[in-house]
């Protein structure tokens, strides 16, 4: 037996000694008894997230967060509530209101006529130790939540706006100003109604004659952030407010060879004050659910797939705040 045919069948017996090693289908990840060892947690999914649905595709998940039908979700997921539906348990509500949104955290608030919900219950604490279990919606059958576990994968912490924060045009210097040369789609520039040739004057009252100006400017600014555009289009004066955005997910960049292997990843990922990270399989339209630990409190929401192996979360106590917030806002 010479050395090449000995190293062939060392390489096939290895082969087959780390196949029978791995691990059967129902004792994987999403695997039935692994599943079913999460029953208990998997219950208070059922009757405190909720399913958003347009037509037949759901779009993303919410968490309940009073007995009367108030509901957090992401915002840039839903875009708006045309046709949105909105499943509580087993329960379908088609009347869904958005009653207000925080650009900040890229959440949503709506609300729906119900009553006797039963709200998630927040965690004291979202610094959870590196390892810990933890779960949250995987797919749905409309009427059954399903779940999928994982762990906490990174330490708390901020996730500032990929390449900063930006207003979502490229502009042009010249003769001591600055053009507007194009528009970003589905920018803040482009939903408050900045044209291509208009010519930018003023942000928030200072004055802009360079794109040094606008750069120091932007030094401190993060996504969700609100700004005030003077801005000249012909003869006419205008005053635009614009909500600025990630840099790198507006222009693209280093992340774009990973987005092509990430699948659904969500379409903000970055710019959020603080995020606690897991290793839950998820996608952009499994966002806005809660996240809860092995007693059932809710340690979070999701709020963004940012790439193949993570997830972020808002973690509880800012998400109470924020909650707390909206709704006393809205009263």
């Amino acid at each position: 037996m010479n050395a090449r045919t000995l190293g062939l069948l060392v390489g096939l017996a290895s082969m087959k000694s780390l196949s029978a090693q791995g691990l059967e289908a129902a004792l994987r990840t999403t695997g039935t008894d692994v599943v079913k060892a999460f029953e208990p947690q998997r219950a208070i999914l059922q009757s405190s997230s909720a399913v958003l649905l347009k037509g037949r595709d759901e779009v993303a998940y919410g968490t309940v967060v009073s007995h009367d039908g108030w509901i957090l979700t992401k915002a840039s997921e839903i875009e708006s509530i045309d046709s949105l539906v909105i499943i509580v348990d087993k329960t379908k509500y088609d009347d869904v209101r958005l009653v207000a949104m925080d650009a900040v955290w890229d959440v949503a608030l709506l609300k729906i006529d119900a009553a006797g919900l039963v709200p998630v219950h927040y965690a004291d604490s979202s610094d959870l130790p590196l390892g810990t279990w933890v779960v949250a919606n995987g797919a749905t059958s409309r009427t059954t939540r399903r779940l999928l576990p994982g762990i906490i994968s990174a330490m708390t912490r901020e996730v500032p706006a990929e390449g900063g924060a930006a207003l979502g045009v490229v502009l042009e210097p010249g003769d001591g100003r600055l053009t507007v040369k194009e528009v970003r789609d589905d920018s803040g520039a482009e939903k408050a109604g900045v044209k291509m040739g208009d010519v930018l004057e003023t942000i928030n009252g200072t004055e802009i004659e360079s794109i040094e100006t606008l750069a120091k400017l932007f030094e401190s600014a993060k996504a969700g952030d609100k700004v005030k555009l003077g801005i000249q289009r012909g003869n006419e004066s205008l005053e635009l407010e614009v909500e600025l955005a990630s840099k790198g997910e507006l222009f693209g960049g280093a992340q774009e060879g990973n987005d092509r292997m990430s699948g659904s990843f969500s379409k903000r990922r970055s710019g959020f004050p603080r995020v606690i990270q897991h290793s839950i399989i998820a996608n952009n339209a499994s966002m806005g659910g809660p996240v809860l630990d092995l007693t059932g409190q809710c340690v979070g929401m999701n709020i963004a797939r940012a790439n193949r192996a993570e997830t972020f979360a808002i973690p509880a106590e800012q998400l109470k705040e924020l909650a707390e917030r909206m709704i006393q806002e809205t009263r």
